[in-house]
């Protein structure tokens, strides 16, 4: 198993942001000279997760009780499966990430509630027919029922090359009508300059990071319909569904776009 200790991920990356000890120094270093960036940059990490299980508990108790959670990160509880399954018992979830370390630590994400079933695929998001082929994803999850695309604090680690609105447009064609996506997404909207220079780092270091404006955002959802409130900064999403944050993060601390939609 190569980790490739010697350049960051950032699944590792985000670990170390959220207080993690699963990274390393080359993680660390793209993450302290994010933060001399941006000394806010802890804060978007911690907002995702936030967000992330608002997102699924809203999914849950629409009745989705299948999840496709593309780019998960290192395991940090409560997960997808926790939330989902303190709902609904039975509810299925299929990881996929790319970091050998998230691999290694796969285990966690496999604790099921023995009603449903947890299972990990080893993907890249680019190779979307690497994860639709995948016999796990086929085993786990019904692909004719409604499904919860998960895609948190990814599509940003995808640049314009690579074209994510396909690999978004992919994956949705392949779920049902019902389905849902769930996403965020970094914006420099309110400090360009500061994300200019976080981007900076992590490209020198090999690792592609586009922040986008929220037009561009907006433009995953094309042909979706968008549960309400909409695109927002994620504190502003149905705060209702989770724990106050205190003190309220601003929206230039935060500088993550959110939204989950459905599929006609």
């Amino acid at each position: 198993m190569n980790l490739h200790t010697d350049r960051p991920h950032p699944a590792r990356v985000y670990d170390y942001l959220l207080g993690g000890k699963d990274n390393f120094a080359a993680d660390r270093e793209a993450a302290q000279k994010g933060l001399q960036a941006n000394p806010d940059s802890r804060i978007p990490p911690r907002e995702n997760r936030l967000f992330l299980r608002r997102a699924v508990r809203f999914l849950a108790e629409q009745g989705i009780d299948q999840f496709l959670d593309i780019g998960t990160g290192i395991p940090s509880p409560p997960n997808v499966h926790h939330v989902a399954q303190g709902i609904n018992p039975a509810a299925r979830i299929v990881y996929v990430d790319n970091d050998p370390i998230v691999l290694a630590h796969a285990r966690a994400l496999l604790t099921s509630d023995p009603q449903g079933r947890t299972d990990y695929i080893d993907a890249d998001l680019r190779d979307v027919d690497s994860i639709l082929g995948s016999p796990v994803l086929r085993d786990t999850l019904d692909l004719n029922r409604p499904v919860g695309l998960l895609l948190i604090a990814i599509l940003h680690f995808i640049g314009d090359d690579d074209d994510p609105r396909a690999i978004v447009e992919r994956l949705l064609a392949a779920l049902p009508s019902g389905s849902y996506l769930a996403m965020s997404h970094l914006t420099g909207d309110f400090r360009p300059e500061a994300w200019g220079k976080i981007a900076e780092v992590y490209r020198k270091q090999g690792v592609t990071m586009q922040v986008r404006p929220r037009p561009e955002i907006e433009r995953f959802f094309d042909g979706l319909e968008l549960v309400d409130p909409g695109v927002r900064i994620l504190p502003s999403w149905r705060p209702d569904l989770g724990e106050p944050t205190d003190p309220q993060p601003s929206e230039a601390q935060v500088s993550v776009y959110g939204a989950v939609a459905r599929k006609p």
